[in-house]
């Protein structure tokens, strides 16, 4: 269960202002006018830490309740801006656009790609396949990775490179654009990775990839979804 000990406002209040940030494109003021129309006196300051707090718990939670992915990965690489500078990225979904996995990183190079498929292997299934693009980085890495026994299992897993079967995963990067655009430049590398935690979770959840134990549970929207990752143990 997530902590609210310590904080000036009600758990419902924090949870509603953070989602509202992650699910739709607002900024803090957006949200800090918002809530003063509901009687609430919040300044975006504070709005900002509970983001940057509670979305990353958020979605660690949500690791425990994801469903499995297919085993048919695509990977491709898009751009956020982060203090003027464009960063790179890295984000991965199945066949049928489930999240599989993302990591920001400042340079778009092998030890980059290989960093993020590490991540994507140790908190999924084994893939069986991985569509990439025509990059070299992302080749070098995987066959790197693509060792029987190591990280991936017994088997090897097929790399292709084939373009089409990577839209999938390019019309899946607008839902997470269509967020980060209006929240402007990121300052810092950490407060970007910290954010599209939460923004990656909502896009989970709005793709129905949680899914929780008891039956009561079994209905909830996306935005009870949200909430009762908060509270569940």
């Amino acid at each position: 269960m997530i902590s609210f000990s310590g904080r000036h406002y009600p758990k419902f209040i924090i949870l509603q202002c953070v989602r509202w940030y992650v699910a739709y494109a607002l900024s803090y003021r957006n949200i800090e006018e918002m809530m003063a129309e509901r009687g609430f006196e919040i300044d975006h300051a504070p709005l900002n830490r509970w983001v940057l707090h509670y979305a990353p718990l958020l979605n660690k939670k949500a690791q425990k309740y994801k469903r499995p992915i297919h085993r048919s990965w695509r990977m491709d690489e898009t751009y956020i801006k982060i203090k003027g500078k464009w960063y790179y990225l890295y984000r991965a979904v199945d066949k049928y656009g489930a999240t599989v996995e993302f990591m920001v990183s400042k340079r778009r190079d092998k030890a980059a790609a290989r960093a993020f498929f590490r991540k994507a292997f140790l908190s999924n299934r084994r893939p069986l396949r991985i569509n990439i693009d025509k990059s070299g980085s992302n080749m070098a890495a995987l066959e790197s990775l693509n060792k029987p026994g190591w990280l991936t299992g017994k088997k090897p897993f097929l790399i292709r490179q084939v373009k089409y079967l990577n839209n999938v995963v390019e019309q899946d990067h607008r839902h997470i654009k269509r967020i980060t655009n209006p929240m402007g430049c990121f300052r810092k590398m950490h407060t970007a990775s910290r954010t599209l935690a939460g923004i990656e979770l909502m896009n989970m959840i709005k793709k129905k990839q949680l899914k929780f134990v008891k039956y009561i549970d079994q209905n909830l929207s996306p935005a009870e979804q949200f909430y009762r990752l908060a509270t569940v143990r």
